[in-house]
């Protein structure tokens, strides 16, 4: 496990030092045995952790399915030759469309090939001026092993449903000109092999922390778990090593410099993600 104080950033280009060598052993250590520094992941849902559960339950419950009269605009083109952009994030249902803050304008949609598979793809949206949402390319992803969970615990090899904020980045390479806060460390270096003998080497050249049950506004390497160690952690967007992951998912290296160059704290990007039936709902 990471352990020790978060790193505080006071603006995005800052560099952060390597971490001592009995930190980098240890977090090293926590990275075999899950994606991030937890395995698998306990999350940070978007609000207050201890009432969103039961804000979800009860929208489930009551039909409670805020459509704002955002989402429900006409919207434009993200380029002349495209189509108009959706008033609607595509294949999300009234639970999950209820989760998303009003005030974020980009979404990362993950969407799960199928509740037990460990493909996906990986779409960032973006709103535009008349409230629609212009999406950018689709790139092919890995999520956990096992594939999606709506209760996800440490060790469990599923990635989990939700909606994320994401705020910080950091990485073993220099910052690319992202515009998160960006941690440059050797504690995010990796090795061994993944589930299909892929080696893991470079896999967090380039991260970005979901924040599923840790503290937003610190290092992805930051250790603190607010729903307890047991609902995992260390749950990233990362460098596709070829294979499933633990609980993190996973992209191309050069699609994730693309992603970190395009998500703009002052937009409040969020990530939306799951199998395609858990985001109808």
């Amino acid at each position: 496990m990471h352990s020790g104080e978060p790193t505080r950033r006071t603006s995005p280009a800052r560099t952060v030092p390597a971490r001592s060598a009995l930190a980098l052993l240890s977090v090293s250590l926590c990275l075999l045995a899950g994606c991030g520094t937890g395995g698998s992941d306990a999350r940070t849902p978007v609000g207050d952790p201890a009432k969103a559960p039961a804000q979800v339950a009860r929208a489930a419950d009551t039909g409670e399915a805020a459509e704002t009269g955002a989402r429900s605009k006409a919207a434009g083109a993200a380029d002349p030759s495209a189509a108009p952009a959706p008033t609607d994030l595509p294949g999300l249902g009234p639970r999950t469309l209820a989760e998303i803050p009003d005030n974020a304008r980009q979404v990362v949609l993950v969407t799960g090939e199928a509740k037990n598979s460990p493909d996906a793809h990986v779409v960032l949206y973006q709103r535009t001026d008349d409230g629609g949402w212009a999406a950018g390319r689709t790139w092919a992803a890995h999520n956990a092993l096992r594939g999606w969970t709506d209760d996800h615990y440490a060790g469990d090899l599923h990635s989990p449903t939700g909606v994320f904020t994401l705020s910080d980045a950091g990485g073993l390479l220099a910052d690319p000109g992202t515009k998160l806060p960006y941690d440059r460390s050797g504690s995010f270096t990796i090795g061994g092999t993944g589930f299909e003998g892929e080696p893991l080497a470079g896999s967090f050249d380039y991260v970005i922390a979901i924040d599923y049950n840790r503290k937003p506004g610190t290092s992805p390497l930051d250790w603190t778990r607010p729903l307890g160690a047991n609902r995992g952690g260390g749950i990233w967007l990362h460098v596709d090593h070829g294979g499933p992951t633990h609980g993190c998912v996973s992209l191309a290296k050069q699609h994730m410099k693309e992603l970190l160059l395009a998500l703009d704290p002052a937009l409040h990007p969020v990530a939306v993600m799951g199998d395609h039936t858990s985001l109808a709902r």
